[in-house]
């Protein structure tokens, strides 16, 4: 007889947790992300993967000595266990995408990411989990084979203007944005952007 509850309960907390992800990031950027022509905005995350513990935000400095946002540059941070911007975007194309985890339609975007990714491996694909601790992140990312970074503040998701799950950056080698995307993209959509942006190198 508790289950009907305790379900209602879990519902209610999905729904809560989502309407804080929607309201706690910025819309500086609007609904829409980054817009064609953009430069990335500099991250550097710690990756799932990563042996962080306790409270492990993004470093979103453009100089030294910016407090908050970084002791040092964002770009300068590099390491096995780090996802970095400018590193992805000194590499080739780049496709990122912005997910919440306790989202569905989130989680299936990554598997779509997954399955595009292996047919072009000249371009970087990468996704961050919003609002995620360490533990979570890891425990997410089995899933997939792309990399995942966790933005525990929403400090990159606030540089970004991401207030959609998922949202997904298509940017050029450099860091040049081409479009961005709201809401999920099948594979097929996801497909035939790549193969544009492979065409504008």
């Amino acid at each position: 007889m508790k289950r009907p509850g305790l379900l209602l309960a879990v519902f209610v907390a999905a729904v809560l947790v989502f309407i804080t992800f929607n309201t706690v990031v910025s819309e500086k950027q609007g609904s829409r992300g980054l817009e064609p022509g953009d430069e990335l905005p500099p991250f550097a995350m710690p990756l799932s993967t990563s042996s962080c513990r306790g409270r492990c935000d993004a470093n979103v400095a453009v100089r030294a000595g910016q407090g908050a946002a970084g002791a040092r540059p964002a770009c300068s941070v590099r390491g096995p266990s780090v996802l970095n911007s400018c590193e992805l975007a000194a590499r080739g194309p780049v496709v990122l995408a912005f997910v919440f985890a306790p989202v569905g339609a989130c989680r299936d975007q990554l598997t779509v990411l997954d399955r595009v990714r292996a047919r072009h491996p000249g371009v970087s694909f990468a996704a961050v989990d919003v609002r995620a601790s360490g533990a979570s992140a890891r425990a997410f990312a089995r899933r997939w084979t792309l990399p995942i970074g966790y933005d525990h503040d929403a400090a990159v998701a606030d540089e970004y203007g991401v207030v959609v799950c998922p949202t997904i950056v298509f940017a050029r080698r450099g860091g040049r944005v081409v479009e961005s995307t709201v809401g999920p993209q099948s594979e097929a959509e996801v497909e035939s952007r790549v193969r544009r942006l492979e065409a504008a190198r």
